[in-house]
């Protein structure tokens, strides 16, 4: 028997909100890649670190907000905690190694394709294997094709963002590049979601496990404060924010033509002047005829 599924129980409250906690994880993810790469050492690696972190439970976070919304008429559902939370461990995993191949390679073609496509998987992953840990009587059945366009989706989409984190470094060009990535991650999630038929078997009962809204108070307090700390850390340091170390030197009060700030340019030390002696002029000078 097949399952009659509603994806948007509670309207557009849960899409609306998964969307916003997309784009603040790829937000923070990606203006910590980018303050990373005006660093060395061990910095370096606790930006990417806390990029990863970041990104990773940003689409946690909207995958299972989403989830919420998600209900099966005829069977009562519940979550398999340890595969719930396994699914967090591997977004923020393979998310981490893109982010940190580009982070110490740079923006060159085979860094952002290899892990473009690794992010790409680990989103993928970590949305089929959240799947997974859902119980119920049934089994949930997938078309490969549309499984295998969010899929591609997923790849894009996190190829571009890691290219925007080594690319762009302005604030609001960043901010832009967070929502095209919030937008990707949601219709991969969608896609994947439009892919699902539900079988029940016939005699239908509650499984074991923990209820669906009983995962939105651990969900909020962990990955939701973590994100809360990143984004205080973001706003504290100005190179974050303002992109780079070039609007520290922006001259207050000073505008262009346009209407935008000029960068302040370092004084170049004159040259020396030059003196001739005065036969040296005379012979320089033209003959009178």
């Amino acid at each position: 028997m097949q399952g009659t599924v509603d994806g948007f129980t509670y309207g557009l409250v849960t899409p609306v909100t998964a969307f916003l906690m997309a784009c603040l994880g790829a937000a923070l993810g990606l203006r910590c890649t980018t303050r990373s790469l005006r660093t060395r050492g061990a910095s370096r690696a606790g930006w990417l670190a806390l990029g990863a972190t970041s990104i990773g439970s940003g689409i946690w976070t909207m995958h299972f907000i989403a989830m919420l919304g998600f209900t099966v008429r005829e069977a009562p559902m519940s979550y398999d905690r340890p595969l719930t939370f396994a699914s967090l461990g591997v977004a923020v995993v393979m998310v981490g190694v893109g982010i940190f191949l580009v982070g110490y390679r740079g923006a060159t073609r085979m860094a952002l394709v290899t892990g473009g496509t690794i992010t790409g998987l680990g989103v993928a992953s970590m949305h089929y294997l959240g799947m997974a840990g859902m119980n119920f009587e049934g089994l949930f059945e997938y078309d490969t094709l549309t499984v295998s366009l969010s899929v591609v989706i997923a790849v894009v989409a996190a190829t571009a963002a890691l290219w925007a984190a080594v690319s762009i470094h302005g604030f609001l060009p960043s901010l832009g590049a967070s929502v095209v990535m919030g937008v990707a991650v949601s219709g991969m999630h969608y896609t994947g979601m439009a892919a699902l038929q539900v079988h029940l078997h016939p005699d239908a009962a509650p499984q074991a496990g923990e209820a669906p809204t009983s995962l939105l108070l651990p969900m909020m307090i962990g990955p939701g404060c973590f994100l809360l700390l990143a984004a205080v850390i973001v706003m504290i340091d100005p190179l974050v924010v303002t992109g780079g170390p070039q609007a520290a030197r922006r001259t207050p009060g000073h505008t262009s033509r346009c209407g935008g700030p000029v960068t302040s340019i370092p004084a170049q030390r004159r040259p020396a002047p030059h003196y001739e002696s005065a036969s040296r002029r005379a012979y320089r000078q033209p003959r009178s005829r």
